[in-house]
Formats: structure tokens, C-alpha cells, sequence
């Protein structure tokens, strides 16, 4: 791999592709990581599971084997399943890009005879690598917690020592500070590849954070990042919010960060073929054009939680207004015919039917003019996945404000409106219904929801519900800690243990210098 400057080339391609692909073959062929379920395992999948499936957002109705369950009802433990896969696909991008590393030092390129061939390119290419690096230890940080650390320092095979989750947040903190200047100008980039731009979002996030993970108000920073982002203006936001999820989003310039999806060269079951297949089902292309020929699988519904979020004149679908045209809110994209709003029969245990809940329509593998790739739909998308994306940014300096932050509330409720307006296709994005909002109605509370109507499904809400306090207690959804007899559907308080998950209980076999997390021995 590493004999000519294309090889390098390759890896760096391979670091990326770790997050959106499964493994070297497709549809979930020669998966990367082995023993585990090729299909579920893929990041963004299970990245969605955690995330998603565990909030007032979806309803996971596919079958318990995996662990769905345990997800639905708040209730894991270390050895649920469908919790492992996030941990091991991280530290296995984490091992791709500790090769990389290694491989190029200056001596390995002047050994290799390669320093001419790659004097312009290398520079960016391990900032590049350190950053996806970083951002792996960032969302270990998030979920996990703690864990094993390793480096490109390390020696191959060496079993790791555990770092503390606050020694994880300053590394990855202490890594990204140093790229801000060692990564591509804003917008300078092949596409697809990371710049200053995805390092300044990524600070926000982390810093963001950084209360509720280790305890240090930070929000004066997350603002700062925040707002390079919002300024510089390389990724505007979108002239309309539907064009972010399309099968030409390439063209969409508010997507900062984007994991590349193509119909024949990246299909897997993961990525935004699986937002599709969960999100829909067949019977809907007799009412509105998916873009995927093969029908959809149909197992991950919505919560009333995050419908009731909406004006109730938009929640409903209209056969003869499938892109939500006529909404006020143009992100309340849900497809409602057959289906019931609740994600539960009265009477009856949790039940594996897929019309209890609305379906998601938000993504769709068509293109802006609303024209299907092939006739027919194609079997897999060509959706690119949106990592970072602007409007997140804003909704970030509006709250960091609110928390504390330096700026002031007429700023904060200005970033509201923006994506307000957006949203509505009012103001400089069209004539439609205002979506603004007075001041009196710019709470915390108000911003937590909003980034429920601007993000869901964009794997952010469980991260949100933490950060605001509300994940384990002061706020119940469908099904949240119940056993999911008949009649227990309404969600009740959880143990706060759950703010975290557990270390894989597979990995105690292997490194006996790991400890768990509390309360999940």
C-alpha cells in the first residue's frame, strides 16, 4: 500500500471510507470488523442506534436479537449487542489512522523514495487523519465515556492503557486546537475531505459539551467556534432545507463535512441507504417517489414526542402535497397514511408492528428537481451523509449565548430565526408563513426542541438530552424505561448510569487494565 503516492492516497480514502462503508466489498461483504454482523455494525447505523433509538425521536421496532429492546426501553447493559458496535468501529478507524501515521513520517518517505511524489499533499493528509482520529475519541468521549487510548506512538500489539474520560476530552481538545491552522483554508478542499471549517464546528461541539461530560463550562469557546463557522461563510445554509437530504447533496454547500454515498461504489446497509430502508416502506411509493426501487425495511418509527414538536396542521401527510409544500414548517416531513400516531396498541405489549408511529420522509434518493436517479428508484442510494452541517452551528452559538457565553441575546435570537426562517421559507428564503420567534419565546428549553425539528435522525438528540439535563430524568417519551408489558408505554425516570454506555463486556477478556463504568458491574 505504501510504495507509491496513490497508495497513500488510498489509506487516506480508507480512514474516511471506515466511517461510511463496512468493510472492502458491498452489499456487507468482507466486513472490516470480524464477528460482528457486517449490516448492523456499520458506524452510522449503529452511531443512529445509540443515538436515536434510545431518545423521544424513534421507535425501533425491528426484532430484540440484537438488543433493540434494551435500546427502546433504556435499559442496557454490557453485554447488549447493538451497543458494542459504535465502540468497535471507532477505535477501528482510530487503528487505520495510527497506520497512516506511522507509515508517513518523513523518514518512511525518504525511505521509500516518495517525498518528491507527495511534498505537496502529505502536510494535509495527516491533519486530515489526525482530525477523523480525533473526532473518533471525541464521540468514545460522548458514548463511552472512558476507554483504552492508542496512539501511532504505540507499538503494534501492545495492550493499551485505560484513559480516564477527562484525559480523553483534553487530548482530543489539545489535537484540535493544534490543527486549526495545520488543515486546509475554508473551503479549499477536495470535496469531501475535512478543512479549518469542520475543525472549528467540531471545537464547538466538543467544547459545547464539555459540562456535561467533564464538568468545565466551556460555552465561551463553543461560541467562538460557533460563530468562525457561521462567519466565514464557506458553507452557507441551504436556500431550502429539503435540498440537505437529496441524492444530489453534493451541490448542497451547507454541508461542511459530508461521508460520501454513491448507488453502485459505497452501497452497504449502513450510512444513508439504512435512513432510507428504516425510515420508509414500500407501500409509500403508491403516494410519493422514494427514489429506492427495493422496499424499504420499515422498522424505526417515530415518537409522538417528537411529532407533538410540530404545529399540528403540519404533522399530517398530504397525497396531493408529498414534499410538504404547503407546510409552514418544511421539516416536519412525516408520511402518516395507515399509520397511528402512537407507537403502541392500548392494551396490548410492545408491539413489532411497523404502522405504530408515523414514518420519516426527511431523506429521500432523489434530486432537487425531484427527479428519480434511474426510473423505477435505484437499489441504493447516492446521498451523501451530513457529518457537520451549518445550521447545527448556529443552533450551537445560540445556546452557548443562553449558557453564558459572550454574545448577546438579540445575536442568539438572531441565529434562531435564521434557521427559523429557513425552515419556513420566510424572510430572505422566500414569502412563506414567518417562523420567527420574539424573545420572550428564546428559552433553552425552546432551543432544545428546535434542534429536535432541525436535526432529528441526524444522530445529535441523546448527546442534546444529556447536555440539557434531560435524558435520564425530568422528561419521559414512549416506552422510557419500561418493561414493555400492555399498557406501559408511558416513560418514567432511569438511573443516571445510562448517561453513558458500558465498556463492551467482550473486551474484559483481552485487557485486563480496562475498569468499567459505574454501576454497570
Amino acid at each position: 500500500m505504501y510504495k507509491t503516492a496513490e497508495g497513500y492516497r488510498g489509506v487516506l480514502a480508507k480512514c474516511y471510507g471506515s466511517l461510511i462503508m463496512n468493510g472492502q466489498d458491498g452489499p456487507d461483504k468482507d466486513g472490516d470488523l470480524g464477528g460482528l454482523d457486517v449490516g448492523y455494525s456499520g458506524y452510522t447505523r449503529s452511531l443512529f442506534y445509540l443515538q436515536e433509538c434510545t431518545t423521544d425521536e424513534i421507535a425501533l421496532h425491528s426484532g430484540s436479537s440484537q438488543g433493540s429492546r434494551d435500546l427502546l426501553f433504556d435499559n442496557w447493559n454490557p453485554s447488549t449487542m447493538i451497543a458494542k458496535y459504535s465502540y468497535y468501529r471507532l477505535y477501528m478507524s482510530i487503528a487505520y489512522c495510527n497506520e497512516f501515521l506511522r507509515e508517513a513520517t518523513d523518514g518512511k518517505l525518504n525511505e521509500r523514495g516518495l517525498a518528491d511524489a507527495l511534498k505537496n499533499d502529505i502536510d494535509a493528509y495527516r491533519a486530515e487523519i489526525r482530525f477523523i482520529r480525533a473526532y473518533c475519541y471525541s464521540m468514545l468521549c460522548d458514548i463511552y465515556g472512558s476507554g483504552p487510548f492508542v496512539d501511532e506512538t504505540m507499538p503494534v500489539g501492545v495492550i493499551p492503557q485505560q484513559k480516564t474520560r477527562e484525559e480523553i476530552y483534553n487530548y482530543v481538545v489539545s489535537e484540535l486546537e493544534d490543527l486549526t491552522d495545520k488543515l486546509k483554508a475554508p473551503g479549499t478542499n477536495e470535496y469531501a475531505r475535512v478543512d479549518q471549517v469542520a475543525d472549528w464546528f467540531l471545537l464547538a461541539r466538543v467544547y459545547l459539551n464539555a459540562q456535561s461530560w467533564v464538568g468545565k463550562n466551556e460555552f465561551e469557546k463553543a461560541y467562538q467556534y460557533a460563530k468562525k463557522v457561521i462567519v466565514d461563510g464557506s458553507y452557507p445554509l441551504a436556500k431550502d432545507y429539503r435540498y440537505i437530504f437529496l441524492a444530489d447533496n453534493k451541490t448542497c454547500k451547507e454541508i461542511i463535512w459530508p461521508l460520501v454515498e454513491d448507488q453502485t461504489f459505497t452501497i452497504s446497509s449502513a450510512g444513508t441507504n439504512f435512513l432510507i430502508k428504516a425510515l420508509i416502506n414500500g407501500a409509500m411509493s403508491n403516494y410519493y417517489v422514494t427514489g429506492i426501487g427495493a422496499n424499504g425495511w420499515g422498522n424505526a418509527r417515530v415518537k409522538t414526542q417528537l411529532v407533538d414538536k410540530f404545529d399540528i396542521s403540519d404533522q399530517l401527510f398530504d397525497i396531493n402535497d408529498t414534499w410538504g409544500d404547503k407546510k409552514k414548517d418544511k421539516r416536519a416531513q412525516f408520511f402518516t397514511i395507515g399509520h397511528t400516531k402512537e407507537t403502541w396498541v392500548s392494551g396490548k405489549p410492545f408491539q413489532n408492528d411497523f404502522n405504530n408511529g408515523y414514518a420519516i420522509i426527511k431523506w429521500r434518493n432523489v434530486t432537487k428537481d425531484r427527479q428519480e436517479l434511474e426510473p423505477g428508484g435505484t437499489t441504493y442510494t447516492s446521498i451523501n451523509y451530513p457529518m457537520f452541517r451549518t445550521a447545527d452551528a448556529y443552533l450551537m452559538a445560540a445556546e452557548a449565548i443562553l449558557r453564558g457565553a459572550s454574545g448577546s441575546r438579540s445575536e442568539a435570537l438572531a441565529y434562531v430565526n435564521e434557521i427559523r426562517d429557513r425552515a419556513y421559507m420566510s424572510g430572505a428564503y422566500g414569502d412563506g408563513t414567518s417562523g420567527k420567534i420574539n424573545d420572550s419565546r428564546l428559552t433553552l428549553d425552546f432551543i432544545l426542541d428546535e434542534r429536535a425539528r432541525e436535526l432529528y435522525t441526524e444522530s445529535a438528540r441523546r448527546t442534546d438530552l444529556i447536555r440539557f439535563n434531560k435524558f435520564t430524568k425530568g422528561y419521559n417519551w414512549d416506552w422510557k424505561g419500561s418493561d414493555g408489558n400492555a399498557g406501559n408505554y408511558i416513560g418514567k425516570d432511569i438511573d443516571d448510569k445510562f448517561r453513558l454506555f458500558p465498556i463492551p463486556q467482550d473486551e474484559f477478556t483481552v485487557n485486563p487494565n480496562l475498569k468499567q463504568n459505574p454501576d454497570f458491574n
